[in-house]
């Protein structure tokens, strides 16, 4: 017999009996037997412990602020209910320190008090309950709630990782995020702070006119970027779906429809490739398009994003990462690629002739290339590995090559280079824009050269998307496109040293 039916636990309904039971035997966790018998001495009484509603209508942060001017020792006859996990209970029960979402009070309940005592008997840390009282204010000045009536909302059969040193498991703290924000401050602030980066991304858009959309997660065909996808089939239609790389498509076919010169989407797109500390499968970006503008308005319209949402986290434009401090202020450094690869490399492409040469210097400079890398693959490559990490503060870089660039305008000036930028910060890239292609039957040459490169490295499952050059052949205008990985912008943001400790609930290999 195990210990969950020595516990009496027939009590219960056969489904909550068969949850307890796989958690019982599971490999990584146990319901604790002492908090397993307390909730069958709280069923016994005649208490729900899981009650479906309560009666909270105070906030702590709100108690705080109305509270803020109440001297020590001060009383009130406010009577308030609030409701929160218990992370810690001292004297036997005679103070609580209670949390809700947005802060902390006192609980306390008098020794005296004989119709508290009972549920203060069976109550643990982590449990969440609800208490009614009146306000005042210690003589050491903690705000304080005296307890006339306390509730069990909901009996935590786990105890909480330990109050002092939280979730020290880095492995843990991904694999059970609910543990990491239950006890890790930092933690908490971090996603809060994403959720500030996010709300100032979409108001900043909004503010200049933008209008959101939403595009296929599920895509018949996929593209805007390369990348390995993810592939599914839908039974009902009996056709092969892709779970999306990039949006860019679908958002330029609306730039030919007229809809709006100016849309953005904040996206999940997935990718079917290695993880690492700045690659999850899925991760979020805002993709942008304007209509009439080009790839310089598309860096100013990055500068501005990204100011705004330092400013939203941080107050300034000065951010601390990793022992330095991060200026985005406005402008930007705007360094054309090149011009980078001669200063880090003493190489200047711009002078070599063939891609045949431009392989040879590359591999001088320790860059592994396929035999029929082009001359632009060449210099990105000795940038990738001797630029980009160099690149700490906020920087544009400008005038990427157009055979790495399909789906942006050649350089008048040199049509060996396309009107691209990446933003870098921190050696990182986090935005790619350019001035959007709009000449069919050119991007139909450069998509059908990209399909044909992807054949030749294995990729069988590139093809051509028609509709789209459809689409591009009804004309559209002139415009500018934008993209922003905001989980590595959020990074940046609140000194996040992997992307796993920026997205909730990580992509993560099975035990």
């Amino acid at each position: 017999m195990n210990r969950v039916t020595q516990q009496g636990f027939s009590l219960f309904p056969q489904k909550v009996q068969d949850a307890v039971h796989q958690a019982d035997n599971s490999a990584d966790g146990s319901v604790d037997p002492v908090r397993l018998a307390k909730l069958h001495k709280l069923t016994a009484g005649g208490v729900d412990a899981y009650p479906a509603r309560c009666a909270q209508n105070d906030r702590m942060a709100a108690l705080t602020r109305q509270y803020a001017d109440l001297a020590p020792a001060a009383e009130t006859g406010d009577e308030v209910t609030v409701a929160g996990r218990a992370y810690a209970i001292r004297n036997s029960g005679m103070f609580i320190d209670l949390r809700d979402d947005t802060g902390k009070i006192q609980i306390y309940c008098a020794p005296a008090a004989e119709h508290l005592a009972e549920i203060l008997k069976l109550l643990d840390i982590g449990d969440i309950i609800q208490a009614t009282g009146r306000v005042r204010r210690t003589k050491r000045g903690e705000l304080t709630v005296d307890a006339a009536a306390l509730t069990m909302l909901a009996k935590a059969l786990l105890p909480m990782p330990e109050k002092y040193h939280g979730l020290q498991d880095v492995e843990a703290r991904y694999r059970q995020r609910y543990l990491d924000l239950m006890v890790n401050r930092d933690s908490a602030d971090r996603f809060l702070a994403r959720s500030k980066v996010i709300d100032t991304v979409r108001s900043v858009l909004r503010g200049d006119g933008f209008l959101e959309v939403e595009t296929p997660m599920l895509q018949p065909l996929y593209g805007g970027a390369a990348a390995e996808p993810f592939q599914t089939h839908h039974n009902a239609l009996n056709v092969e779906l892709f779970l999306r790389i990039a949006p860019e498509l679908y958002l330029k076919r609306l730039l030919v429809s007229g809809l709006s010169g100016r849309i953005f989407e904040i996206n999940r797109n997935f990718r079917n490739e290695g993880v690492s500390t700045r690659h999850n499968p899925e991760f979020t970006m805002v993709e942008a398009y304007q209509a009439y503008s080009d790839g310089a308005g598309m860096a100013f319209l990055t500068e501005e994003i990204m100011a705004a949402a330092a400013l939203a986290v941080h107050g300034t434009d000065q951010v601390a990462y990793a022992g330095r401090t991060l200026d985005f202020s406005r402008p930007f450094a705007r360094r054309p690629m090149a011009e980078l690869v001669l200063e880090a490399t003493g190489t200047d492409f711009r002078t070599i002739s063939g891609a045949g040469a431009a392989r040879e210097a590359a591999a001088r400079h320790g860059c592994k290339l396929n035999a029929d890398a082009s001359w632009g693959e060449a210099m990105a490559a000795v940038f990738e590995e001797h630029v980009e990490a160099t690149l700490l503060q906020p920087t544009h870089v400008t005038q990427f090559p157009k055979d790495v660039s399909p789906l942006a305008k050649a350089d008048p000036a040199d049509p060996r280079f396309a009107e691209r930028f990446e933003t870098y910060v921190n050696g990182w890239e986090i935005a790619n824009g350019y001035s959007e292609l709009n000449d069919p039957i050119e991007q139909r040459a450069r998509m059908v050269e990209q399909v044909a490169a992807a054949h030749r490295a294995g990729e069988t499952g590139h093809v051509l998307d028609e509709d789209f050059l459809t689409a591009l052949a009804h004309g559209m205008p002139p415009a500018g496109g934008l993209g922003i990985g905001l989980d590595r912008l959020v990074m940046v943001l609140t000194s996040a040293p992997s992307i796993r400790d920026v997205i909730l609930f990580p992509a993560m290999r099975p035990r």
